[in-house]
């Protein structure tokens, strides 16, 4: 299989002053990416170099998350290519994975409204708000 198309190195957005760390958020944006998808199987990833160059990080961070995506099965190493976006190894609901994708951002915005005591109808209101706009 030949790489579809390159990807850039600014696929990635990273928020620095977030708990989570920065493999953690990529590994969940490039998920994110392929399940709505943005990125397709083939689709060659930019180097580690150019990654960490692009983003200000460690390339042993971007190394990381490449070495997780692609022992979960999102990536794979091709001789001459370096990494590329894997073929679906498995059928799967992409609905109920892509719903499960913002499972860990749904869980902070409950626990930071029970931190403000915010009643669930109130928050639910704006959370329909903010997807209807």
């Amino acid at each position: 299989m030949s790489a579809d198309r390159d990807l850039p190195a600014d696929i990635f957005q990273i928020v620095t002053g977030s708990s989570e760390p920065i493999y953690r958020q990529m590994v969940e944006q490039l998920r994110r990416q392929i399940l709505g998808g943005q990125i397709r199987a083939g689709d060659a990833m930019p180097s580690v170099r150019e990654v960490a160059s692009q983003l200000g990080v460690n390339p042993m961070t971007v190394s990381k998350a490449y070495s997780l995506l692609e022992s979960d099965g999102w990536l794979t190493r091709r001789r001459g290519m370096g990494m590329v976006v894997a073929e679906p190894a498995e059928e799967f609901d992409q609905a109920e994975n892509r719903l499960e994708l913002i499972r860990p951002s749904l869980e902070r915005v409950v626990l930071e409204s029970q931190q403000l005591k915010l009643a669930p109808s109130a928050v639910i209101k704006m959370l329909k708000e903010l997807m209807s706009s």
